[in-house]
């Protein structure tokens, strides 16, 4: 299927699109930023799911939904603007309630310049708890080879952070169709506190409390060589998000 300018293409295991980096989704570098690529992958995955009958309205008619857990995603390059590019996604494992997934984004020349793994949980709505993957979602799905990169554990490990004096109040415009707070509005939130001014090469993050309209975040950071990390917890302490960004050049 093609229409203004994306091109779709898959099956129940290997689902690309094409499509060309917009003006309105590149940075001051005429480049497409990092919420931007994690635009990409949320949206590929879930072209596969509505293609394959299992997406947005089958899981709320059936009160069930893939909740991200973590993903890690490595930035070979970032993409350019009027940039031709290919978004592939495909599932490499289902275990219990958890589901993998690998993603990767190629140029016209079928170089690789973004590759992600992610981990999501099979959720039961009604009941906000994890549950075991509906026979009939699983089987919707061909699993294929798992990617070739490094994987790191999907759970970050606790670490000291300073407090932020700024408060974030999560705005309706953060929310998905899940009600929560889509996932790269998280890592937007990183971006303009922590992270002007430095090139991400690799982002890691992982889920532990999803946050919901009108919700109150408190961010806390930690700086060291190469690398920011940053939580966001609510007024109780619980944390929401733990944040990896593993940055090119100096960190002041």
């Amino acid at each position: 299927m093609e229409e203004d300018g994306i091109k779709m293409e898959g099956s129940n295991s290997m689902y690309t699109f094409e499509t060309i980096v917009r003006y309105s989704e590149c940075n001051g570098k005429e480049q497409a930023g990092l919420t931007n690529i994690l635009d990409y992958l949320q949206d590929v995955c879930t072209f596969q799911a509505e293609e394959l009958h299992v997406g947005v309205k089958y899981m709320r008619q059936h009160h069930i939904a893939w909740v991200l857990n973590s993903w890690q995603v490595d930035i070979l390059r970032y993409p350019l603007f009027g940039e031709k590019i290919r978004i592939t996604t495909w599932p490499y494992d289902f275990y219990g309630f958890y589901g993998f997934r690998n993603f990767k984004i190629e140029d016209v020349a079928g170089d690789m310049i973004v590759r992600a793994n992610s981990v999501w949980v099979f959720m039961d709505t009604q009941k906000g708890r994890p549950v075991k993957i509906l026979p009939q979602v699983q089987a919707a799905y061909h699993k294929e080879s798992r990617l070739d990169m490094e994987y790191l554990d999907r759970k970050i490990p606790d670490f000291d952070a300073s407090p932020v004096e700024e408060k974030i109040q999560i705005p309706r415009g953060f929310i998905d169709t899940n009600e929560h707070v889509n996932n790269a509005k998280y890592i937007a939130i990183a971006q303009e506190l922590f992270l002007q001014g430095v090139e991400v090469a690799r982002m890691c993050a992982e889920y532990r409390k999803s946050a919901v309209y009108g919700d109150v975040l408190y961010p806390s950071v930690r700086r060291e060589p190469g690398k920011i990390a940053v939580k966001l917890y609510g007024p109780d302490g619980a944390v929401y998000t733990v944040m990896e960004f593993y940055v090119k050049g100096v960190i002041l």
